[in-house]
């Protein structure tokens, strides 16, 4: 989805491209696919996008445009359901090739149920956890994008 090279080792790597509003609905997507997963109701309300810099490993900051998005939106779910709706969430997630970074379902802690994965090809995030009595947070975040037609600053 977000191409790239494979070596991501390097300061100067091709990034992946895409639009603003290519990565906008994206990040869409995968929240609406985890809602579904969950049987729960988007709170289109609570939806915030935000773009900010790409910041390098020594607090460079090109100027050529690259981005990453953060993306999140609240699903309206029962509380006796939202352990199993981030239980399916998670299976769902590793079927389509994504790599489990941390799960639990724990009513002691807080947030009770959560999980986190990330793609090992495209390199974003996605996220589910209990937020309120009766909601779900929904994040989706890509990596570093550079839109497209756009030529890529050498740091």
């Amino acid at each position: 989805m977000f191409g790239g090279d494979d070596n991501d080792d390097g300061i100067n790597d091709p990034l992946p491209r895409m639009s603003r509003s290519d990565a906008e609905a994206w990040a869409a997507h995968w929240t609406e696919s985890m809602a579904r997963t969950a049987r729960a109701e988007i709170d289109h309300e609570t939806e915030r996008i935000r773009f900010s810099d790409c910041v390098g490993r020594n607090d460079e900051v090109a100027d050529d445009g690259r981005f990453p998005l953060m993306y999140s939106v609240r699903a309206n779910i029962a509380p006796e359901r939202r352990a199993e709706a981030v239980r399916n969430i998670r299976d769902a997630l590793a079927e389509q090739g994504l790599v489990i970074q941390g799960y639990r379902s724990d009513p002691s802690m807080n947030p009770a149920n959560a999980v986190g994965a990330w793609h090992p090809e495209d390199h974003p995030t996605i996220t589910a956890e209990d937020s309120g009595d009766d909601q779900l947070l929904l994040i989706a975040d890509t990596p570093c994008l550079l839109p497209p037609g756009v030529e890529q600053q050498q740091l």
